[in-house]
C-alpha cells in the first residue's frame, strides 16, 4: 500500500486566554491520512475549527502540538521560509475570496504563483502554456485579458482554482470555495473541482457548509467538539 501523501498525527489546537482562564482549545487529537488524488470534505457549524484545521494543514499556521506530514516530510521541522516554498510548490488555496489582483489580467494572476520561481524563459514559457491549457479547461481561454472586474463571480472563482493549480501541486486546499456564489455557480465549480480532482491527479480537502458540495467528495468528515468523526449524512 503506498504511503500516504499527507499524514496529520495527534493535531491539537489551543488558544491561551487572555484572562487568565483555561485555554480554548478548538482542535484535539485530529488523525488522518490522504492518499494521491483522493478527495475529502470536512463540514461542521460555523465557529467548530475547519478553517483552522485547512490553515494547519496549508502552513498558514501551526498546531499546539501534533505532526504535519506532506509527501513524506514533517512539516513542523520546516523554517519558515521553507514553509514558504511548500506553500507555492506543493499546495494549492482557494478561499471563499478570490483574492485576484484588480490591476492584473487573468491570465496575469493566474501567473502569479510562478514568479517566485527563478526561471528560464523556457520555464516561464511552460508556465504560460499550463495557464493558457488551464483556462481553456475551465471555459476561460477567452477571458484571458480581462481584469477580475469584468467577469462574473462564478468566473473569478474559477480563475482562482486556475491560480491555485498552476503549479501542479500535489495538495489543493479550498475553504467555503462556492460560499458567495449563487447557486448555479457553485453547482458548475463544484463540478469542475471534482473534474480537476481527477484529471490533475491532486489530493483535494474541501471545507463547506454546503452539503451538495461535500456529497461530490470522496469522502466527507465532520468536526465536531474539535474531533474529525465520520459523517454518516454524506458517507
Amino acid at each position: 500500500m503506498p504511503a500516504p501523501i499527507l499524514k496529520l498525527g495527534s493535531i491539537t489546537k489551543r488558544y491561551e486566554s487572555p484572562d487568565g482562564r483555561a485555554p480554548l482549545t478548538v482542535l484535539e487529537d485530529i488523525q488522518l491520512e490522504m492518499a494521491a488524488g483522493e478527495s475529502l470534505a470536512i463540514v461542521g457549524p460555523s465557529g467548530s475549527g475547519k478553517s483552522t484545521l485547512l490553515q494547519i494543514i496549508g502552513t498558514l499556521d501551526r498546531p499546539t502540538s501534533g505532526t504535519v506530514s506532506l509527501n513524506g516530510t514533517d512539516l513542523n521541522s520546516l523554517n519558515e521560509l521553507q514553509l514558504a516554498a511548500v506553500r507555492n510548490q506543493q499546495i494549492g488555496f482557494i478561499f471563499q475570496a478570490h483574492y485576484l489582483l484588480p490591476q492584473c489580467t487573468v491570465l496575469e494572476n493566474v501567473l502569479v504563483p510562478t514568479l517566485a520561481k527563478k526561471a528560464d524563459w523556457s520555464n516561464r514559457k511552460l508556465c504560460q502554456d499550463r495557464a493558457t491549457r488551464l483556462l481553456q479547461r475551465v471555459g476561460l481561454a477567452e477571458r484571458s485579458a480581462y481584469r477580475p472586474g469584468q467577469l462574473s463571480g462564478g468566473e473569478r472563482q474559477r480563475v482562482a482554482v486556475v491560480r491555485a493549480l498552476i503549479n501542479q501541486p500535489k495538495l489543493l486546499l479550498a475553504d467555503e470555495p462556492t460560499g458567495s456564489l449563487d447557486h448555479l455557480s457553485a453547482q458548475q465549480l463544484g463540478q469542475l473541482l471534482v473534474e480537476l480532482n481527477r484529471e490533475e491527479g491532486v489530493t483535494l480537502i474541501v471545507v463547506t457548509h454546503a452539503r451538495e458540495l461535500a456529497q461530490r467528495m470522496g469522502r466527507v468528515l465532520e468536526l465536531k467538539d474539535g474531533r474529525l468523526v465520520t459523517n454518516m449524512e454524506g458517507s
